[in-house]
Formats: structure tokens, sequence, C-alpha cells
């Protein structure tokens, strides 16, 4: 399920920076589909942190609609950072400098496992698998750079 990677990263704000679009698809440990989300993200730079925020519509289940998620990637050094929740709890690390890389959250009593992987400069995907007590899915997005609005001829 997840495309190929290993693009390196050395300059996150250069490579984050701007307009995505993404689709989450939220399933069980089997690959039954549980749901997805579709939508648009940006990475916005603020000195060494890009805030990211992410809209769009979320089915899951009878739900069906809007949904929003904030985080701030931290930067720490070339194709590093540290991610954060927006109320300020740290999420994870994040180390882009080969193109691929796995981290881990714990969520109370259960656990996320996180692997990224950059495919090329309009391309990344991350997946999570949750697994414990009372989480059990796996959560994979794939993010597709929106392509910079064209200025008609003529204008400024």
């Amino acid at each position: 399920m997840n495309a190929p990677c290993g693009r390196a990263v050395h300059d996150l704000p250069a490579f984050f920076g701007g307009d995505w679009s993404l689709r989450r698809v939220i399933s069980d440990p089997d690959g039954a589909g549980l749901g997805e989300f579709e939508g648009s993200a940006r990475f916005t730079p603020d000195e060494d942190v890009l805030r990211y925020e992410e809209r769009g519509t979320l089915r899951l289940g009878d739900y069906r609609g809007p949904a929003s998620r904030a985080l701030r990637y931290h930067v720490t050094g070339p194709g590093q950072a540290h991610v954060y929740f927006d109320y300020g709890d740290f999420f994870h690390a994040l180390d882009l400098r080969e193109g691929h890389c796995r981290a881990e959250h714990p969520c109370r009593d259960d656990l996320y496992r996180g692997e990224f992987g950059v495919v090329d400069h309009d391309t990344w995907w991350q997946r999570w698998v949750a697994s414990g007590p009372t989480k059990n899915h796996v959560l994979y997005t794939e993010f597709s750079r929106e392509a910079a609005p064209s200025t008609p001829e003529g204008t400024t």
C-alpha cells in the first residue's frame, strides 16, 4: 500500500512549504475499510516552526462531515523536526534526510507506530498503525502538492 520512497529532504520548510491535497484511508489491521478523509493541507513557515493545518471531509461510520487538524513542526536540523500537537504536547520526531522515517507515539494505553516516505518533490505519504486496548486501526495518507495558481499573461 505504501508508495516507493527514498528522496532525501534536507530543507523541510522548502519541501513542505505550500499547499497539499490529501487523501487518508482508515482501515482495520486486515485492510477492511472503515472510513476516509479527503481535503487539503497547508504548511506555513513561522521562523523555525512550520504550522500545519488540514481541513476536509471525514467519513467514518455513520459520520460524514467536516474535520480539521493542526500540528507544529519545530525544525531541529537539516531534514529534521519535532512535531507537536496544536495544544502543545509532543507528538513525534521526524527525520527525512534519507527520505524515509519511522516514529512512535504513545497515546494513553495505546501505541501509534508511524512511517513516512518521500516519493518525489510533489508526493509524500505517512502511515500510522494504532494498536492497544482502545484503538486498532491503520491510517494511510497520501499527499500531493497542489499546483501554484497560474497568473494570466500580462498581470502581476
